[in-house]
């Protein structure tokens, strides 16, 4: 793929649903709905961009999550993935740094974070070499059902 581009996603289409369901089945194993009113709530919401990367198909993704809190704006990258058929080719690093571009002119000031599975290697490598600096916490879940 040599042709590509970044697209910050601003109105839900159907056809990129199918195309997002195949990355997040790349991403992970826990089943997620998708679907285009899940798209219009994403895309039409203040606290959310969608990017996707797209060659002669779309082949990756990367989300952020934007919130305001007593110390400043924070802004958390999500759902970082590239479909395995383009892995290794750098569209990783390029979704990354539309991400820290999109933050440094739409956003700033505030602070941009991500966690990462320390069993993804490669991924990161790329977040450690793009920049982010290891924040030495804990971070806990709850899943509110």
């Amino acid at each position: 793929m040599n042709e590509y581009s970044i697209e910050r996603i601003k109105q839900p289409m159907q056809e990129l649903v199918e195309p997002i369901r195949r990355l997040l089945g790349q991403l992970t194993t826990k089943e997620v709905e998708f679907d285009l009113e899940v798209l219009q709530k994403i895309v039409q919401s203040p606290s959310s961009e969608l990017f996707i990367l797209r060659g002669e198909e779309v082949v990756g993704m990367l989300s952020i999550g934007i919130y305001s809190s007593p110390t400043g704006r924070k802004v958390w990258v999500e759902d970082v993935v590239v479909d395995s058929r383009w892995r290794g080719q750098g569209y990783g690093r390029e979704l990354i740094n539309e991400a820290v571009k999109y933050c440094q002119r739409e956003l700033a000031p505030c602070t941009l974070m991500l966690t990462s599975n320390p069993a993804r290697v490669e991924a990161n490598e790329l977040y450690r070499t793009s920049g982010f600096e290891p924040k030495h916490t804990n971070v806990y879940k709850y899943d509110c059902q």
